[in-house]
């Protein structure tokens, strides 16, 4: 299944809670790997982001119509022929295989890990972003770390965007994804 996997276009989440630079090592990979990269924030519906806006952690109900647009695009992506990219925060493994399914199972994750205190940092330091950092505690309560999951690259993002994008492809390639 492994080399099966390989002979396709594949479709990669970049993972992990609010302020971990998803967006930023997105792009970073998207730009590498000359793949489309899609802002999973901005197919989230406009009730979601006036929830996160206001503070209010978002439920598995609110995620699921989230998810599923994010796996449309992707699977219709594939279907093209086409790889892509796409920035999700991915926290709970039921959310996770719904991806996986979305795009029969053609799918890896890099998961971008950081301590509680880098992630404040991160989250204080940026400009005119939905999520407040009051939301951090909900989602590191909410994620299921995906470590022991097939297809996960872990990155540990104490480093720069460039050095976590280049850590990344490395994991990636070692799961046969290559440039």
């Amino acid at each position: 299944m492994q080399g099966e996997r390989m002979n396709k276009p594949h479709a990669i989440i970049v993972m992990g809670v609010s302020g971990c630079g998803k967006s930023s090592v997105g792009e970073k990979l998207a730009g590498a790997l000359h793949l489309a990269f899609v802002e999973g924030d901005a197919l989230h519906p406009a009730a979601n982001v006036e929830k996160m806006s206001k503070g209010i952690p978002l439920t598995d109900e609110d995620r699921m119509p989230w998810l599923d647009r994010i796996g449309e695009d992707m699977q219709a992506s594939l279907e093209k022929g086409e790889g892509i990219i796409v920035s999700c925060s991915a926290l709970k493994r039921i959310y996770r295989d719904r991806l996986r399914a979305a795009v029969g199972g053609n799918l890896f994750f890099v998961y971008l890990e950081g301590s509680k205190a880098l992630l404040t940092q991160r989250m204080g330091e940026r400009k005119g972003h939905f999520m407040p950092v009051s939301l951090l505690e909900s989602q590191l309560a909410t994620l299921e770390v995906p470590t022991a999951e097939p297809g996960v690259v872990t990155v540990d993002i104490d480093d720069t965007v460039d050095g976590i994008a280049v850590t990344a492809l490395k994991g990636l390639a070692a799961l046969g994804v290559t440039v």
